[in-house]
């Protein structure tokens, strides 16, 4: 049984902190398509949507008010709690590059969409060269095209920088997309442990915390206006999946692959306007035997260097695990 606190049902919006404009894809919902965010980092934040160091042994942070970073309530945990190991967890398998390959990943999509709130999970990342990591919501008709717009917020780990976390927008429209990328430095491998990722969205601003310390606000009124044509409700997702863009992840081959992105638990609060606070809707522990499917979705799209496939992501030990593998293709 994992050990989990809730945090409070209703909280007040206390968020501080301002970056400025230049800080900074999404995941069709089309299984046929291809997700369009994802192919030219320069152009399009190619997430597909996807500091302060803490030492594992220190204070559990989701025990910390989420809308005022400071005032945390200590709970001590040990580091093997912090840092749970995982019997279950991938062994690299033998990779020979002179044998063909099929590489598949998997989505978790959200089946509600939600119009402002507080989404956070607590996350063991997964990373090998090429790959990309995420947490992000998106709104689910972005991929359309002919004048739909594109809401997206993004969090990933990328392949070639496991130390450091892409924050992003994406806004605008298929055809013309704007972005504001930026990349703090973690202090800390997001693949070695469990940290808690979160991402606020008001009418007011847009906030992305790692360990319950807000590391980025983007606000009204910045160059680009992206909180302000945020309009569309999203859905929250998680994927794993393997980019096409070397400049970015770093190049992908297949080496050092299963790997997988181990999430612990999720919770999503609604905003209430009148009093910009947030209250709790719901918490996923993933502690049955397999995804709630009246909450959850698996992605079964092509996705750059990937095709998701449902089996794998899977519910296990508490855990919900999105991985990354290959099976060889056939001469």
């Amino acid at each position: 049984m994992n050990i989990k606190y809730l945090l409070p049902f209703a909280v007040a919006a206390v968020m501080f902190g301002c970056s400025d404009d230049s800080s900074t894809p999404a995941a069709a919902t089309d299984p046929a398509a291809t997700d369009p965010a994802a192919t030219d980092p320069a152009a399009t934040d190619p997430a597909a949507t996807d500091p302060a160091a803490t030492d594992p042994a220190a204070t559990e942070p989701a025990a910390t008010d989420p809308a005022n970073p400071s005032a945390s309530t200590s709970v001590n945990l040990g580091p093997d709690d912090y840092c749970k190991v995982d019997p279950a967890a991938p062994s690299a398998v033998a990779f020979d590059a002179t044998k063909s390959y099929k590489f598949y990943g998997c989505e978790l999509t959200g089946r509600d969409s939600y119009k402002y709130g507080r989404f956070e999970a607590r996350i063991k990342m997964a990373a090998t060269s090429g790959t990309v990591s995420s947490m992000f919501l998106y709104y689910d008709n972005s991929y359309l095209g002919e004048g739909e717009k594109w809401n997206e917020v993004d969090i990933e780990i990328l392949g070639n920088k496991p130390t450091g976390m892409q924050t992003n927008i994406i806004s605008g429209t298929l055809e013309k997309k704007v972005t504001s990328e930026d990349k703090p430095d973690l202090g800390f491998d997001a693949t070695e442990c469990f940290h808690l990722y979160g991402m606020i969205w008001t009418p007011e601003y847009v906030a992305w915390e790692i360990d319950s310390v807000e590391v980025r606000r983007d606000s009204l009124g910045m160059t680009k206006a992206q909180v302000e044509d945020l309009t569309e409700s999203q859905s929250l997702r998680f994927n794993l999946w393997a980019s096409k863009t070397p400049a970015w992840t770093g190049a992908f081959t297949g080496e050092g692959l299963p790997v997988e992105e181990h999430i612990d638990y999720v919770r999503v609060y609604s905003y209430d306007e009148a009093t910009k606070g947030f209250n709790l809707l719901w918490q996923d522990d993933f502690e049955g035997e397999d995804l709630d499917l009246n909450r959850w979705a698996k992605g079964n799209w092509d996705m750059e260097n990937v095709k998701y496939r449902t089996k794998n992501i899977r519910v296990e030990n508490g855990f919900a695990k999105i991985r990354l593998d290959f099976d060889e293709v056939a001469e």
